[in-house]
């Protein structure tokens, strides 16, 4: 079992920053990947950036450029920038965690963090 803790959201306007974090605990040991979703009301939840424990990211096209993902395996944490941040980035943003053991690949999520962005 892995267990996620978010923190970092909050009201921004448009064009401003927010960092999110998330800390994981448990059994750490099995982490592989780590990202960021969201999902705004009445949508699906989305990828907005994963990054493995290489350090190879991946983005959705609609935040290159503006976020920017990081980890700390030290501290077993992931960590979302978020800059340029526009009315559309509002959603409830949750911390994965992409455990691999034994051939088996369990997802973990976090509680999810509220990022509202005015215009």
């Amino acid at each position: 079992q892995v267990q996620l803790v978010e923190s970092g959201g909050g009201l921004v306007q448009h064009g401003g920053s927010l960092r999110l974090s998330c800390a994981a605990s448990g059994s750490i040991f099995s982490i592989n990947a780590m990202g960021w979703y969201h999902q705004a009301p009445g949508n699906e939840r989305e990828l907005v950036a994963a990054i493995t424990r290489g350090g190879s990211t991946n983005y959705a096209d609609s935040v290159k450029g503006r976020f920017t993902i990081s980890r700390d395996n030290a501290k077993n944490a992931v960590y979302l920038q978020m800059n340029s941040l526009i009315p559309a980035d509002t959603a409830v943003y949750y911390c994965n965690v992409r455990t691999q053991a034994l051939g088996v690949t369990v997802d973990y999520w976090g509680q999810g963090t509220q990022v509202t962005v005015s215009s």
